[in-house]
């Protein structure tokens, strides 16, 4: 039996909920036929995206009735309404099985852009803070009274992360973006789940935001940006990257800016940066897609080990490497030496 085999938590389906319409309460059917990568047949919320069944833990259904809302299942837009998890605090990547059926956890919480009809009443609404968003990895009948399993993450599952391209001209159309594929291709080549790519204009309050979400709503373990971080006015990467960061990281910025120096003395005129959100490292690389590749040559190797302690997958003996089989306060006094 693999580790993602391991059930770790039940529950149960309360309810299945569709519409054919996005942003409007969804109805209640008798049973929902999910589709692999791609969602509840006849719900507008279906496709090709990670944002293909909502769910709703059941418990905070009732807590907000509790507060004199009168809600129906589904009107909160929400897919599933399922009773004995505390959906929010599950981890991104988690497996549930209903039945046949197989789903990914990709996302938790979302955005509020227009306020809904239960928020213009109460002040509030709950889908915000505790929908959360998976995909269909295998498909099945699902009906009200279904037992949800919850797997244990595989600690050796892939490492995800994404990648943001800062150019005010690329985001125009007016550039080709040549760096944030590069980063990309390289990542997937190295084994890396490259959840998302984004291409946006120099401007902090939109990389900020971008960098909250990707952290915070869908738990990547990396982030990558290329592009802003030099002296040009418009350059505000490493701003961005260090305000929403909640701890220090410089040592991987510093060592290529290191590397860098060696090949061109130029190098000192780099701002980037690189920090820690949460879970999630933000590492910035430069513009040039000649550089990037200098640069993820030499950070990649040691990077992995740095996002499994990160991840709380690595550190422990049983989790190195083959052939890396020295004692794990070896491994401590590495570190801390440095520290």
């Amino acid at each position: 039996m693999n580790e993602q085999e391991r059930i770790i938590g039940t529950g149960k389906v309360l309810a299945v909920c569709i519409s054919d319409i996005k942003g409007i309460q969804k109805t209640e059917i008798p049973e929902g036929k999910l589709i692999k990568d791609w969602g509840i047949e006849g719900d507008a919320h279906a496709g090709k995206w990670h944002r293909q069944v909502s769910l709703l833990s059941f418990e905070k259904i009732e807590e907000f009735r509790a507060k004199g809302a009168e809600v129906d299942f589904g009107a909160f837009g929400e897919n599933l309404i399922i009773e004995g998890f505390d959906l929010r605090n599950i981890p991104v990547g988690t497996h549930f099985r209903i039945g046949d059926a197989l789903l990914e956890l990709t996302q938790i919480g979302k955005e509020c852009h227009s306020h809904c009809a239960i928020y213009k009443v109460m002040g509030d609404c709950i889908m915000p803070r505790e929908g959360v968003f998976t995909k269909v990895l295998k498909g099945g009948i699902v009906k009200a009274g279904d037992t949800v399993e919850q797997f244990a993450l595989n600690p050796d599952r892939p490492f995800s992360a994404a990648v943001i391209t800062l150019s005010d001209k690329g985001s125009r159309g007016e550039r080709e973006d040549k760096s944030g594929p590069l980063i990309a291709e390289r990542l997937k080549s190295e084994g890396y789940d490259v959840v998302e790519t984004l291409l946006l204009p120099d401007e902090r309050f939109k990389i900020e935001y971008e960098l909250k979400r990707l952290a915070d709503q869908r738990q990547v373990n990396v982030i990558f940006t290329t592009g802003g971080t030099g002296f040009s006015e418009r350059d505000v990467t490493p701003e961005a990257t260090l305000a929403v960061c909640d701890r220090t990281a410089p040592g991987i910025a510093e060592a290529m800016r290191w590397y860098s120096l060696q090949i061109t003395p130029r190098a000192m005129l780099s701002r980037q940066a690189s920090g820690i959100r949460k879970k999630t490292l933000i590492i910035n690389m430069p513009g040039s897609p000649k550089a990037c590749r200098e640069d993820l040559d030499f950070i990649l190797p040691s990077l992995s080990h740095g996002l499994g302690i990160l991840r709380g997958t690595d550190g422990e003996c049983g989790n190195e490497p083959a052939g890396e089989h020295h004692h794990h306060h070896d491994h401590e006094h590495h570190h801390h030496d440095h520290e």
